[in-house]
C-alpha cells in the first residue's frame, strides 16, 4: 500500500476555485494530499526547493495549476523526477489556450502530463491512477467511482428514453 501523498500548488490563490475541484476529488478518493501557493515567477527558488524535494517529503505527484504563462508544471518538472500533472487555468485572456499550450509544449525528457483547461477533477483522478499502481485499496475505490459514473449515465439514458418513447 502506497503512503505517498498528491502535492497540490497553484501560482496564485485566484486559482483556488478551479484548484478546489482537485483537492475535493482527492479528499473523496482518500488520498492525503498538501495544498500549497508557489509561482514559477514570483518564487521560483521557494518553487524549485519544493519540488526538489518533493520525493523526500514523501510526495507520489506534484499536481500544478496555473494560469497565462503557466510555467508552474514546467519548474516544478524541471527540478524533480515524480510525475508532474499541469492544470491550465482558464484566464482573462484567449479563455486559457495561453496557458493550455504553455503547459502542454514540453521539451523532450521533462514530461508535463496537462489536463483539459481548468481540468483539475481529472488532473485528481489520473494522480490518484499513478499512485493506485502501487495501491490495491485506492485501486478499488477508483473502479467503485468508475461503477458509479457508468450507473449514473446508464439511469440518465433509461430516463431520457423513457421520456421520449414513441
Amino acid at each position: 500500500m502506497s503512503n505517498l501523498k498528491v502535492a497540490v500548488v497553484m501560482g496564485a490563490e485566484s486559482d483556488l476555485p478551479v484548484v478546489k475541484k482537485a483537492i475535493e476529488k482527492l479528499d473523496e478518493l482518500g488520498v492525503d494530499r498538501e495544498v500549497r501557493v508557489l509561482s514559477a515567477h514570483r518564487t521560483p527558488e521557494e518553487a524549485c526547493k519544493f519540488a526538489a524535494g518533493a520525493r523526500e517529503a514523501g510526495f507520489g505527484v506534484l499536481i500544478c495549476a496555473a494560469g497565462k504563462a503557466a510555467h508552474l508544471a514546467g519548474v516544478m518538472a524541471g527540478h524533480t523526477t515524480l510525475p508532474v500533472i499541469g492544470i491550465p487555468v482558464k484566464g482573462s485572456f484567449l479563455d486559457g489556450l495561453d496557458a493550455l499550450l504553455a503547459t502542454v509544449q514540453m521539451p523532450a525528457g521533462i514530461p508535463v502530463a496537462t489536463v483539459a483547461v481548468d481540468g483539475a477533477a481529472n488532473a485528481a483522478i489520473l494522480a490518484a491512477q499513478m499512485l493506485a499502481l502501487s495501491d490495491p485499496v485506492l485501486a478499488d475505490r477508483l473502479a467503485k467511482m468508475r461503477a458509479e459514473m457508468t450507473a449514473a449515465v446508464l439511469e440518465s439514458d433509461k430516463r431520457v428514453a423513457e421520456q421520449f418513447a414513441q
